[in-house]
C-alpha cells in the first residue's frame, strides 16, 4: 500500500488551539531520487532537484520551482526521502489523520496501457474502439487504466467518470471499485463510498487495499469501530506500519468513547460522556456551531456534504486519543474534538475556537482536501475573525527583510514547529489571506481553493487567479502589512 501526500494537505496547529482538517489527498509516489535541504531552523525540505545561485537555493518539486534565501539554509544533501513523504499518525499533524486512500493496484497489461495512455493524455478514441470491440472485460480494463491515470494526476472528476464507465462494463471489477470508493470519499459522498468499498471487499476479499479504503470510508463516516475492523482485516492480509498506526488511533478512540452518548442537531452529532458536561453547555455548543454553520455557508458559499461529528473530552482523554502536543486546545481531524474540562458555558474565546475549527470543514469542501496549510489556516483565522493588530508592523518588517518562513515550507503541517515558529507560521498565513482578500476579494480566495481542488498546485492556483507566485506573494504581503499597520 502506498501512502503519499500530494502537495499539500491541510491546516493545523495554533498556540492554544489546533486547527486541523480531516482528510489527506493521497496520490502515487514520485520515484525520482530526492535531495534534502536542511534549514537552519532545524526543518528539512525534500526536492526532486536543487540548484544554487549566489543568493538563493532553488529547487523543484514536481513541475513547480521554488527558491529560498541561502542564509536560511544550513546544507544540501543528495538523496533522502521522496519529495512528498507521509508522516506517521504519531508525528503527523491531526489534519493528516484520515487520508483518502490510493490503492497500490498495478496495471498488468502494458500493451493496453500504452494504447489508452500516450503523450501524457488519455486517448478517448482508443477507449471508444475498446467499447466497439464488444469485449466487456477489455473495455472495463481500458476505462480502469484511464481512471487510474487521471486520478493519480489530480483530475478527480474525470477519473470518476472513467471508473463509473469501467464498472458499467464489469460491475465486479475489484480495483475499479476500490479506486471509485476513494474518489467518492474525496467528493464527500461518504455513504456511497462505504457502500462501494463494501462491494469491493466482497468481490476481492483478499485485497488489503479494498479493506483499507473501507476502513478510511468508515472512519470518515464516524463509524470508528467498523473502521478498526476493516483495518484489522487489511493488516492481516498485508502488514503496513503506517496503517497500523491509523488502527491504533481508532482503537484509542473506541476505548475512550465506549460509554459516550449522542445528541443530534441539524448539522452535527455530539458525542459526550454524561458526567463530563452540563446540558446547558452541550446546548450552547450546538447552538454556537449551528450559527457558525449558517454564517460560514454564506461567507464561503459552500457547505459540507455530511453531518459533522463533535466529541467532548476531559483533557486527559483528549490527549490520549489525539496524541496532540500539550499546548493543543482543540482539533478537527474530520471530527471536532474539544476538551471541556472546567467549562460551564461557551466563552467568547471558545466561540472563536469553534468557528475556526468548523471553518476547516468548509475549506476542505471547497478544496477537496487539497488546500495547503497556510491557506487553510489563514482563511480559518480570517473568518473567526482574528486580526494581527500590534503584530502586523513587526511582521511586515520580517517579510520585507526576508525573515519569514517561505510559503512553500508552510504547505504542510505546523505541528513539528517550536512555539515561536508556529506563532510566526500562523501570522504569516493570516497576513497572506488578508492581503489576497482585501486586495482582490474573498471571491478570489475561493477561486484559489477551487483551482487547488481541481488539481492545481497551490502556487499554480495563485498564479492563475491573482497572478502571483510565492516570491511575489511574500513581497506584496510585506507591502500590504506596511500600509495597513505602518512601519
Amino acid at each position: 500500500m502506498t501512502f503519499v501526500i500530494t502537495p499539500p494537505a491541510p491546516a493545523l496547529a495554533k498556540i492554544g488551539s489546533v486547527r486541523a482538517l480531516w482528510i489527506i489527498l493521497v496520490a502515487s509516489s514520485l520515484l525520482a531520487p530526492a535531495e534534502t535541504i536542511h534549514l537552519k531552523n532545524g526543518r528539512t525540505l525534500f526536492a526532486d532537484r536543487v540548484r544554487q545561485t549566489t543568493s538563493h537555493v532553488e529547487y523543484d518539486i514536481g513541475d513547480d520551482s521554488y527558491a529560498i534565501p541561502k542564509d536560511l539554509v544550513e546544507r544540501v544533501e543528495a538523496g533522502g526521502a521522496p519529495a512528498y513523504s507521509s508522516p506517521s499518525p504519531d508525528t503527523a499533524d491531526p489534519a493528516r489523520a484520515v487520508p483518502v486512500f490510493t490503492p497500490s493496484v498495478e496495471v498488468g497489461d502494458t500493451a493496453l496501457s500504452l494504447k489508452v495512455i500516450h503523450d501524457g493524455q488519455v486517448d478517448d478514441d482508443a477507449l471508444g474502439a475498446l467499447e466497439r470491440s464488444a469485449n466487456a472485460t477489455l473495455a472495463a480494463s481500458g476505462y480502469f487504466i484511464a481512471g487510474k491515470f487521471t486520478y493519480e494526476h489530480g483530475r478527480r472528476e474525470q477519473s470518476r467518470g472513467y471508473f463509473r464507465r469501467a464498472l458499467s462494463f464489469e460491475p465486479d471489477h475489484g480495483a475499479a471499485l476500490t479506486y471509485y470508493a476513494a474518489v467518492l470519499m474525496q467528493a464527500g459522498e461518504l455513504g456511497e463510498a462505504v457502500s462501494v468499498a463494501e462491494h469491493a471487499t466482497r468481490v476481492s476479499p483478499v485485497s488489503a487495499d479494498a479493506w483499507a479504503v473501507l476502513g478510511f470510508a468508515e472512519f470518515a463516516s464516524d463509524h470508528t469501530p467498523q473502521a478498526a475492523q476493516a483495518w484489522t482485516r487489511s493488516l492481516a492480509l498485508h502488514p503496513d506500519p503506517t496503517l497500523q498506526k491509523y488502527l491504533a488511533k481508532a482503537q484509542r478512540e473506541v476505548h475512550a468513547e465506549a460509554d459516550y452518548r449522542e445528541h443530534d442537531s441539524s448539522h452535527f452529532v455530539l458525542h459526550y460522556e454524561g458526567s463530563q458536561s452540563s446540558e446547558l453547555l452541550r446546548r450552547e455548543l450546538l447552538d454556537a456551531l449551528e450559527a457558525d454553520y449558517q454564517q460560514l455557508t454564506g461567507e464561503l458559499d459552500v457547505a459540507p456534504r455530511n453531518t459533522i461529528a463533535v466529541v467532548l473530552y476531559t483533557d486527559q482523554a483528549f490527549f490520549d486519543v489525539t496524541q496532540a502536543p500539550g499546548w493543543t486546545g482543540a482539533l478537527n481531524d474530520g471530527k471536532l474534538r474539544i476538551p471541556i474540562h472546567g467549562m460551564n458555558s461557551v466563552t467568547p474565546e471558545m466561540a472563536r475556537v469553534l468557528k475556526h475549527e468548523l471553518a476547516h470543514s468548509f475549506i476542505n469542501q471547497v478544496s477537496r482536501g487539497r488546500a495547503p496549510q497556510w491557506l487553510h489556516e489563514g482563511v480559518a483565522q480570517m473568518v473567526e475573525p482574528r486580526g494581527l493588530r500590534s503584530r502586523g508592523s513587526r511582521l511586515g518588517q520580517a517579510f520585507n527583510q526576508k525573515r519569514v518562513i517561505p510559503f512553500n515550507a508552510l504547505e504542510s503541517g505546523f505541528m513539528g514547529m517550536s512555539t515561536p515558529e508556529a506563532v510566526l507560521a500562523y501570522d504569516e498565513s493570516l497576513a497572506a489571506v488578508q492581503y489576497i482578500s482585501e486586495t482582490y476579494g474573498i471571491s478570489d480566495v475561493r477561486r484559489i481553493l477551487e483551482r487547488i481542488g481541481d488539481g492545481a498546485s497551490p502556487e499554480a492556483a495563485l498564479r492563475a487567479t491573482v497572478h502571483l507566485g510565492y516570491a511575489d506573494l511574500e513581497i506584496e504581503t510585506g507591502k500590504f502589512l506596511q500600509q495597513k499597520y505602518g512601519n
